[in-house]
């Protein structure tokens, strides 16, 4: 007998929804078969099958919330029928028989001094799961809250139930619709991943001092180069040459002049990072990720555009990995592809600053004296004032402006 576990999701993701089983008990599985879909909060992976059988039993239904390492179902090896009802007796049965004897025995949890501060992986699992250190029994000396109580707590909250009733902006009490309009509607269970960017984007509303400021940038130069390019970078990188690899390189030199765009806040500290891992928003089915290219001050325009189609095919078709969307320091989201002229982005928490792309648009502009017709696109810095004043919020995005307006800056270092 083999059995099927959840896999380790990645850093801070400690739970799971059961999206769909691909086999039903009874069915014949061949090593590395897909077997079943789950749902985090940031992808869906598929778990295969870890060896070739039977799928003797399914333990998770579909829907359920399960933990890392819970068990989700079995399979007995070769290709012989199985008979998963009576399989559990014995093990209940014994499992019942020993609970009055181990019920004698308990020990009462050592209360831990009230001042008594708490272990910093600790106070991070609190921070991360929501689960109040407080009201976990501790195993360490004194009675204190130790990684290992912390995790235990996280497994059993994720393996139980959620109640219906538990997060209010998930969900949210309507009044009932009329009759003929009930009739109408269509009620469809949020993903994780959509509970996940609701709650992110409302904690962001309610955390940071989130401000927005404009500008405008003539992308003619840009365009020209473009242009002029596009068909011989194609055939030497393999990649198109889009809008993308110039405004993450305009980010990137406008981070380096303007070092607090590229921090962020812990705690009573600000981070500054001197490093530049640029998330690129990609719209999917399933709705917002966010993949981050990683050390863009030393990627060529080609790496990034490469980087960037790649991230934006594997997102669309649910493959990409946990660790390739964490870590980023700044974001760069392009509304323009949908039509969109102008909005105020949202920033991607921990983040301090993220910027709006949109839609270039021809726009009669007085230069030198003289009405021309250029192709103009509006630019948006959203900026957690805590951190960005904004003296230094304008200034980068005038940066970002000089360098798109002016490419050969991007090449020159400038």
């Amino acid at each position: 007998m083999t059995e099927i576990r959840v896999p380790t999701l990645g850093e801070s993701v400690t739970e799971a929804t059961i999206g769909r089983w691909f086999k039903k008990a009874g069915d014949p599985v061949a090593v590395d078969e897909p077997l079943v879909e789950l749902e985090t909060d940031k992808v869906t992976i598929e778990v295969p099958a870890p060896s070739a059988g039977t799928l003797s039993e399914i333990i998770a239904a579909d829907g359920a919330t399960v933990a890392v390492g819970a068990l989700l179902g079995q399979i007995t090896d070769g290709a012989g029928a199985t008979k998963p009802a009576a399989a559990p007796a014995k093990p209940a049965a014994a499992t019942a028989a020993a609970a009055p004897a181990a019920a004698p025995a308990p020990t009462a949890p050592k209360a831990p001094p009230a001042d008594a501060p708490l272990a910093p992986s600790v106070r991070k699992l609190s921070a991360e799961t929501g689960i109040d250190a407080s009201t976990v029994p501790g195993s360490g000396k004194d009675g204190r809250v130790t990684k290992g109580d912390m995790l235990a707590a996280i497994e059993r909250a994720a393996s139980a139930p959620t109640p219906v009733n538990q997060p209010a902006a998930a969900v949210q009490v309507r009044a009932p619709s009329p009759a003929d309009d009930a009739a109408r509607e269509e009620r469809v269970k949020m993903t994780r991943l959509r509970q996940t960017i609701a709650r992110r984007l409302k904690d962001v509303q309610n955390t940071a001092a989130m401000l927005t400021t404009f500008n405008e940038v003539d992308m003619t130069n840009v365009m020209a180069l473009r242009a002029h390019y596009k068909d011989a970078f194609e055939k030497k990188h393999g990649a198109k040459l889009g809008f993308m690899g110039f405004f993450t390189k305009a980010v990137v030199q406008a981070l380096k002049d303007i070092p607090a765009v590229n921090a962020e806040i812990d705690g009573s500290d600000l981070i500054y990072k001197n490093y530049y891992h640029i998330g690129v928003a990609v719209g999917t089915d399933k709705g917002l990720v966010v993949p981050v290219v990683r050390d863009c001050d030393h990627k060529s325009i080609s790496d990034i555009e490469k980087s960037i189609a790649d991230y934006g095919r594997r997102a669309r078709d649910g493959q990409l990995k946990i660790d390739e969307m964490q870590g980023g320091t700044f974001t760069v989201t392009n509304g323009g592809i949908y039509g969109s002229l102008m909005s105020t982005p949202i920033l991607n928490a921990p983040q301090s600053g993220i910027l709006g792309m949109h839609k270039i648009q021809e726009r009669p502009m007085v230069v030198g004296g003289k009405i021309e017709v250029r192709p103009m696109m509006y630019l948006a810095l959203s900026y957690d004032h805590r951190v960005i004043d904004g003296k230094e919020a304008v200034t980068f995005l005038v940066r970002v402006k000089e360098s798109l307006e002016d490419p050969a800056r991007l090449v020159l270092d400038l």
